[in-house]
């Protein structure tokens, strides 16, 4: 079984004992979260698709860590102006354990 769930702004196709990294979500490592915003569930060749959420489904998910992805470097530069300006960037993020999935 597996469902398409919407977190962060992102859409996400997850399984019962998957690990995934997520945008940073405010819980503590260790607690049980409940992501309502479930788009699609699927089993097998049965295929169950919301219009936009599909009512009454839940994904149960543990948080496992909390931490930041790799820098990304930003370099912008304007040739023959004397321009170059260097930025890095390192985005958090939340690593979630999914558990049950209801449909």
């Amino acid at each position: 079984m597996y469902a398409v769930i919407k977190t962060g702004g992102k859409q996400y196709r997850v399984a019962a004992g998957e690990k995934i990294k997520v945008e940073q979500i405010a819980a503590d490592v260790g607690q049980e979260i409940v992501i309502d915003q479930v788009l699609a569930v699927g089993n097998g060749a049965d295929l169950k698709i919301g219009t936009p959420l599909v009512s009454g489904a839940t994904v149960k998910a543990t948080v496992v860590a909390h931490g930041k992805h790799d820098k990304v470097r930003i370099f912008k530069m304007r040739r023959r102006k004397h321009y170059q300006k260097r930025q890095g960037h390192r985005q958090q993020f939340t690593e979630l354990q999914i558990g049950a999935i209801s449909a």
